[in-house]
């Protein structure tokens, strides 16, 4: 279903990060999987609570606040990087990319005149 250098996700229900295999919740994998099938897109909290949790439209909780909380920190260093909010909309899964090396610009050297 997705993977990358760092983060495999299976429709058995299996993620590794690192290659260790993470123990979540039916729910936190729920939630990891829809926004990883979307990924790119931001998921408004209406549809992941409707979807994931079968709320009413409008309903007001913290648990998907809670539960992204729970998969960033089960995702290490990168679970801000994968699992993005979008503030008052949702949130938004973005894929892995690896950091470009920063180009060096070296000035020209001049010769020093008196």
């Amino acid at each position: 279903m997705y993977r990358d250098e760092h983060l495999q996700i299976d429709m058995s229900g299996q993620v590794e990060f690192d290659t260790r295999r993470l123990t979540l919740t039916r729910k936190e994998f729920e939630l990891l999987a829809m926004l990883a099938r979307n990924a790119g897109e931001i998921v408004p909290r209406d549809i992941l609570l409707s979807t994931v949790w079968g709320y009413c439209e409008g309903t007001r909780t913290r648990t998907l606040d809670v539960h992204v909380r729970r998969l960033r920190r089960k995702l290490g260093g990168l679970g801000d990087t994968y699992i993005q909010t979008v503030f008052g909309v949702g949130y938004r899964f973005e894929r892995y990319r690896a950091p470009r090396p920063l180009l060096t610009y070296s000035m020209p050297a001049f010769a020093a005149t008196a």
